[in-house]
């Protein structure tokens, strides 16, 4: 019994999970596909924009992520890395795509940012370091694209210091950049790390490492890029911010990184110092308090559901953050939102496309359970008979509406079905008029090319065609009152009133303006930003 409970102890300590955050364009993706290539789990890396001979990324699995070269939905993958056990969870970088992300990052233990070193921070890297920030996220920053021009590294760390307001300490530091990106110096072991080309960053990239006093290296970089990096090293000793663990894990200070994806030039060193700094799964809020991971009571949350990842069986896969406790193969857990008990009979781990049954996993894993139309997002399971539920899951309010329906009546059927799927994936959000059928339905996003990704994912897994008319609304409020007669409400011409799945009223608004109107008009009526 002991035996087995440092066993379970040590597989908790080997866990990392952590979640990849960018602007469009930023590099992730690749990033993510390098991780793997040095975790040994695929043999060469693929280009998210690719040559028509190259293979794509592989956590691009959705046929529309492969046509258009962007992550649009969520991956979870698993790979293994000196003796760590590493869950990745691949945002999507678009930022159409905010609400899924915002949802993953619930999972995730700490973030990695990708920066692009000629753009600096750009806007979507602030909103998703401010959802980090508000959960209390450690990250670490990755400067990509150092083998192109971009801004000197010593602006880039003014830019993350202004920008996002957030102190920052180089780990290790470019030696040249553009044509002349030669490697890096790791700080934390003082010596210079000089790349060769790793087959045009497909495989591993050789290193070579050295003194910084080495004069050979004057030789091998050149003796203007060895001055510079002299000089460089000596104002970071001098002015830079000192590394500590416990600023970083407070989320006050984020350890930076210079590399290229593209080439693996500082990747795995980037790999190796990331997971000496990070911790092992931590406790998680709950409504019982704070749950210890390696407490012996199984559980975890749904946090991402998603439906037809294989076309050919039309199943439907609900992600699971095992939070404490170690899980079985077969188990019987309480569902607790529903009250019931559910076996957990086939569950998956994931490397894009394939996927793998898995007999056990620990706290920080992340697996994948057949879902028969059960879980919501946000639901606890737990082993005992606890009422234990894990914090709510947040529904971002949308800022783009549409009204949707079907072009062929014969197929109203698949249509509901795909409707329905969508909105428990919470990729998009149903609303109704009051007293009018289902034939007619106005759907709520975050973004807009969630619309296109919508319309695609209805032809191509349910065979439906749809007519879609873009609505002026941008704000949304829930109603507070309850049994309030709606009949009765003095609506202005630029608002709308619709119902939700659970027949709640909810208002829609062209600006603010008519928010503030409506208020006015209807004295006592309470207006809720979110549900």
């Amino acid at each position: 019994m002991v035996k087995d409970k440092l066993s379970f102890i040590k597989e908790v300590k080997r866990r990392r999970t952590f979640a990849i955050i960018s602007h469009p364009d930023a590099g992730k993706t690749t990033l993510t596909e390098k991780f793997l290539l040095y975790g040994g789990a695929i043999r060469s890396a693929g280009s998210v924009k690719s040559r028509r001979s190259a293979k794509y990324a592989v956590s691009d699995w959705m046929e529309i992520e492969k046509q258009r070269g962007i992550s649009v939905t969520s991956s979870v993958l698993q790979f293994e890395y000196d003796d760590f056990c590493i869950n990745i969870l691949d945002t999507p970088g678009h930022q159409d795509f905010s609400e899924d992300t915002y949802r993953t990052l619930m999972a995730a233990d700490s973030a990695v940012m990708v920066i692009d070193c000629s753009k600096g921070v750009e806007d979507q890297t602030k909103k998703l370091f401010q959802v980090c920030k508000m959960r209390g996220i450690p990250i670490f920053t990755f400067i990509n694209k150092m083998d192109r021009m971009g801004k000197d590294p010593f602006d880039l760390m003014e830019d993350i210091e202004n920008v996002l307001g957030i102190r920052s300490c180089p780990i290790n530091w470019p030696i040249g950049s553009g044509k002349n990106f030669k490697g890096v110096y790791n700080r934390h072991e003082s010596q210079i790390e000089v790349f060769n080309d790793g087959n045009h960053g497909q495989s591993i990239a050789e290193t070579i490492i050295g003194d910084l006093s080495d004069e050979n290296f004057t030789e091998l970089l050149g003796e203007d890029l060895h001055e510079q990096l002299k000089s460089d090293i000596e104002l970071l000793d001098i002015a830079g911010d000192n590394f500590s663990l416990e600023e970083v894990l407070n989320g006050n200070l984020t350890p930076v990184f210079f590399g290229s994806a593209l080439t693996n030039f500082g990747v795995e060193p980037f790999l190796k110092s990331f997971l000496d700094i990070t911790t092992p799964p931590k406790a998680r809020a709950s409504n019982l308090g704070d749950i210890n991971p390696e407490a012996t009571n199984f559980s975890g949350f749904i946090f991402k559901i998603q439906a037809n990842m294989n076309p050919a069986h039309r199943d439907r896969i609900a992600f699971l953050r095992i939070c404490s406790g170690k899980f079985d193969k077969g188990m019987m857990v309480n569902h607790v939102q529903k009250g019931k008990k559910v076996k957990l009979a086939q569950p998956q781990q994931f490397v894009a496309t394939d996927r793998v049954i898995v007999d056990s996993a620990y706290p920080g894993d992340i697996i994948g359970v057949h879902d028969p139309g059960i879980f919501n997002i946000g639901d606890t399971l737990c082993e005992d008979g606890s009422k234990l539920e894990y914090a709510d899951i947040p529904q971002f309010a949308p800022e783009h509406f549409a009204r949707i329906s079907t072009t062929n009546s014969l197929k109203r059927k698949q249509f509901l079905k795909g409707i329905t799927q969508l909105s428990e994936e919470g990729a998009i959000q149903v609303y109704k008029r009051p007293n009018i059928g289902m034939e007619e339905l106005i759907i709520g996003v975050v973004g807009v090319l969630q619309f296109e990704v919508l319309e695609y994912r209805l032809k191509n897994e349910y065979g439906v065609e749809v007519s879609k008319q873009l609505l002026p609304y941008r704000h949304i409020r829930w109603i507070a009152n309850e049994g309030i007669d709606t009949s009765d409400l003095s609506l202005t011409m630029d608002s709308m009133l619709v119902v939700n799945k659970n027949e709640q009223p909810v208002l829609l608004f062209q600006n603010e303006w008519s928010i503030r109107h409506i208020l006015e008009r209807n004295e006592g009526i309470e207006l809720k930003e979110h549900s």
